[in-house]
Parts: structure tokens; sequence; C-alpha cells
């Protein structure tokens, strides 16, 4: 089920292909038993995470090599919807390979982005965005059990909206990536403001340090300046959060390479991007015809980074794996 998928209505042409597949066919569900952690010389972590804004719930295990704090194996249940499924079977797979401390960075807007099957298409509706919120929860709360620290210790998020759990910096990022205007956009992105509502503006029951339209207001903002040093032909790539680096290098790939290696029956995603000192690193992996090519090392490996610095910023490198 794809996005050109419709059963009862056009909804389904909202879901992208990848979360319609993990939803059917999740790779990473299931559970991690003591005895396998135990054969991988790895400690055993088991958390849970409620959402009380729609009812599902997640059960992450983790197999923890305690030398080195990387996270080995990945599992997850999910118990709620198929949304929940898929962004939980995301997250899990996001984990695999990082140290514990990687992982707590990995946030509910990652997860969406992971699933989209290009860079300017959202993976899911807006009124689904809140199903990933779980993800990072559910991280903390492992990465917690792992340090055996409580879960407070861990917050690094500014949490904007309790009801719904949406932090100040995935409002900000719905806000960029989807470029949205109002106030009534960003609740059906995140579901931020959908409940109480003490966070959408002042004179709620609640007093809040930020509100929704504080938040709206200074993000605009600094857009429209952004967008005017754009105009000017100024490229502020170091300064970008990595969501930000991850899809202006998204939209160079799409844009001006994979069509490249396509019409040679080649393809490519990228899994990962790092900041390594004062550049930053885009891990890549080939598909089809790409796949041990000589070229994929070479020519063409040059060719893309060649033009990932020419469009995007001078000071990055790509690495295949």
């Amino acid at each position: 089920m794809g996005k050109n998928t419709l059963i009862g209505g056009s909804l389904w042409e909202q879901y992208s292909n990848k979360v319609s597949e993990r939803m059917g066919n999740p790779r990473h569900r299931g559970e991690i038993t003591e005895e396998e952690a135990r054969t991988m010389g790895a400690k055993l972590i088991v958390a849970d995470w409620g959402a009380e804004a729609c009812g599902d719930a997640v059960r992450l295990y983790w197999a923890v090599d305690p030398q080195t704090d990387r996270i080995l194996l990945a599992r997850f249940k999910s118990f709620g919807c198929g949304t929940a499924i898929a962004s939980s079977d995301t997250m899990a797979e996001l984990c695999v390979g990082k140290t514990v401390d990687e992982a707590v960075q990995i946030t509910n807007i990652d997860v969406e982005r992971a699933m989209r099957d290009s860079a300017d298409q959202p993976s899911i509706p807006p009124q689904k965005m809140h199903c990933s919120v779980m993800a990072y929860d559910v991280i903390k709360q492992a990465a917690a059990i792992y340090k055996g620290v409580d879960l407070l210790t861990l917050e690094q998020e500014d949490i904007v909206c309790p009801c719904a759990r949406v932090s100040r910096r995935t409002i900000e990022d719905v806000i960029r990536i989807n470029d949205l205007h109002t106030v009534e956009e960003i609740t059906r992105y995140t579901k931020a403001g959908a409940f109480c509502k003490s966070c959408v503006q002042p004179g709620g029951h609640e007093q809040r340090k930020v509100y929704l339209v504080d938040i709206l207001r200074e993000t605009r903002a600094a857009m429209e300046r952004e967008h005017l040093r754009g105009k000017s032909g100024t490229k502020d790539f170091a300064a970008m959060t990595a969501v930000q680096k991850g899809l202006a290098i998204e939209t160079v790939l799409e844009k001006k390479v994979r069509a490249m290696l396509l019409a040679d029956g080649g393809g490519l995603e990228m899994i990962d991007l790092r900041d390594v000192g004062d550049e930053t690193h885009v891990f890549i992996r080939y598909h089809g015809a790409c796949q041990g090519c000589v070229s994929s090392t070479r020519g063409t490996l040059t060719a893309i980074e060649g033009i990932l610095r020419q469009e995007v910023a001078d000071r990055i490198r790509v690495f295949p794996v």
C-alpha cells in the first residue's frame, strides 16, 4: 500500500511506501531474551512508554555492549495503530550501531524523515505525526534504565506541550520543513495544543515559559532572515540543525544525483550524517547497478561529493557503507 493506493478514501495517499511496508512487515518487531543478549555479551534493557495523546504504547528492547555502550540489537513491541508500528520499527533500526548517548539524540523528526520516499514529501499524514513522538521518549527511558539514572536527567528537550510530549525543537523543525504559517497547522502536524490548549497562547489554565504563538512568530522571522541571506548568496550550512542539514542534502541528492544514477540502473539512499570537526560526513548506501561497481568508490563517489560541495557546503565528505 503506497501513495497511490486508495482504500476508503484518499488518506492512504498520504502514507509513504516505506511506511506502508513497515506497517505490514516490520523488520525489528519482537523481543530480545536474556539468553540472546547473554550470548552476545550484552546487557538487556527493556523500556516501556505510552502516549496518552492516542493510547498507543511501545516496548523497546536493547542489547547493549557494556564495554562500549553500543547498541548491538534493537527490537520492539507496539500496541497501537499502523503508524505507531512503522515509527517504532524505524526507531529501532536507527538505534542499532549507535552508542546509548548517540541514540538519545534521535527525535521523532528523524524517525519521520527516515520513513520518507523523497526528501520533500512527508511520510505520514499530519494528524498521525504524534505517533512518532513515542520514539524519542522510549529511547530516553531505555537510556535512563541503562545508565541507572532518573529520566529527567536525560531530558534535553524543552517540552512545550506536556499533553502530547512535543518539544520546542520538534515544533521549530516541523514549521521549517513544512513551511507552516498557523498554530492550527502546528497542531495538525504534532498534536501540540490539541488537548488542554494551555501551550497555545497566554491565558490558559497553566502558565508556560513559551507558547506556540511565540515559537511560530520567532521561527517564521528566522526563516525570513535566512531567506533574505539566501537571496544574497550566503550559505549558513554550519549553523543548521542536523535535521535541516539532512533535508538540504536530501534535496540535492534527489534533484541532482539520483536521476544520474538511475540512468545506469543504480540508486542510493542517505543512511546517516555526522559532524566531525568542521566537516559534515554523509554516509550513503548504493542500490541496484551501483552496488559493487568500481566507480561507486571512485568516479561516481567523487562526482556525488562534488555536487554536494557545490550545492550545499564545501566541507562535506561522502562515505559509502
